[in-house]
């Protein structure tokens, strides 16, 4: 029998430990069910889209609510890609707080970090091609961020925006960006990620003379559970299509400055916040990416900590440093996210 699929991506059976929700908390399988939904629903979108100044609105409110079932196209898109990041984030701290980012594994954990940040570029490209009111704002912060950077700023904002100001080429560019080559670097990383991840081994686990249980799973058992998974996470992901709509509001008019601040999308939420401390360059640019440098180099910071047995079980007492350092980043962020939320409630009142 010819190998399918299925047979390339899972190897015949695997340590039972490797298949346990209360362990994988099935974060990396969900974020491929996410992707694919993402990619498929978005294919639709594009089918009405209009690329333009004049049109992107006007464009998304008619498949809203004139196309058949379009409003839940949209939705689907919207939900998925949100999901996707909360999940893709999630699955990073699973990798740390498990110690699954030590060598064979070193590789792979930059590859899963790479494909966190290009779903945030993802999902802020595909909030901008909106082009309403509601993204004026951030879209207008967001480029001004690039020009803070000295030297090169205003050569990047440039080449970033398609001109001196914000107009029909930043909307073409970002929809290149977003149909294409943010893409394309995904479909790439996630291939090249889920192929490391069977060549070194599956999922991060002690080895068999350091395990109790050494039970087994087969492949047509990983299957079941798998899409089971996804079954449960498309009725979540369905309700959340139903019940919530994807936001809307009128057209940006052209030539008109943002009226207020708004709130950034919720995941930049923490970056709007900084940027109240001060230097847009310091808090906007420097701050964030030395935050994800950081991340990026804790194999490299701290490559020998952790014992064979502590290898895959979570928060290892060899790890401690690690999870630490995560942690407090971690928490930063969410609580600059409640204080960017509190602020905008308090200001409106």
């Amino acid at each position: 029998m010819r190998p399918t699929f299925y047979d390339h991506l899972h190897p015949p059976t695997i340590p039972a430990p490797q298949a346990r929700f209360r362990y994988t908390l099935g974060t990396g399988g969900l974020a491929v069910f996410l992707a694919l939904v993402v990619g498929f629903t978005g294919i639709l979108v594009t089918f009405y889209y209009l690329p333009t100044p004049e049109g992107a609105a006007n464009s998304i409110q008619v498949l809203t609510f004139l196309v058949p079932f379009g409003w839940l196209m949209r939705n689907l898109h919207y939900w998925s890609a949100q999901l996707l990041v909360l999940v893709a984030a999630l699955h990073l701290l699973r990798v740390v707080f498990t110690g699954a980012y030590l060598p064979p594994r070193r590789l792979n954990y930059l590859l899963g970090l790479s494909l966190l940040v290009l779903c945030l570029f993802l999902d802020f490209t595909g909030y901008v091609l909106r082009w309403d009111q509601g993204v004026h704002w951030a879209l207008v912060a967001g480029t001004n961020l690039v020009r803070a950077i000295p030297l090169v700023g205003d050569r990047l904002y440039a080449m970033l925006v398609g001109g001196t100001q914000i107009g029909a080429t930043t909307l073409i560019r970002f929809y290149a960006w977003h149909l294409f080559g943010l893409t394309l670097a995904v479909i790439i990383i996630l291939v090249w990620h889920i192929f490391r991840v069977r060549r070194d081994g599956g999922i991060a686990v002690p080895p068999p003379e350091l395990r109790g249980d050494l039970t087994r799973v087969s492949r047509k058992q990983l299957v079941q559970q798998e899409g089971l998974a996804m079954l449960l996470a498309g009725v979540v992901l369905l309700l959340l299509a139903i019940l919530v709509p994807a936001p809307l509001a009128p057209g940006i008019q052209e030539g008109t400055s943002p009226a207020s601040e708004s709130l950034a999308p919720w995941f930049f939420l923490w970056v709007q916040e900084l940027l109240r401390l001060g230097n847009p360059f310091i808090f906007g640019v420097l701050v964030p990416a030395g935050a994800l440098l950081l991340v990026a180099l804790v194999p490299y910071l701290f490559p020998k900590q952790l014992t064979p047995a502590e290898l895959g079980r979570w928060f290892p007492r060899g790890g401690r440093n690690v999870q630490v350092l995560v942690a407090i980043l971690a928490f930063s962020i969410v609580l600059l996210t409640v204080l960017a939320l509190i602020h905008r409630i308090t200001s409106a009142g």
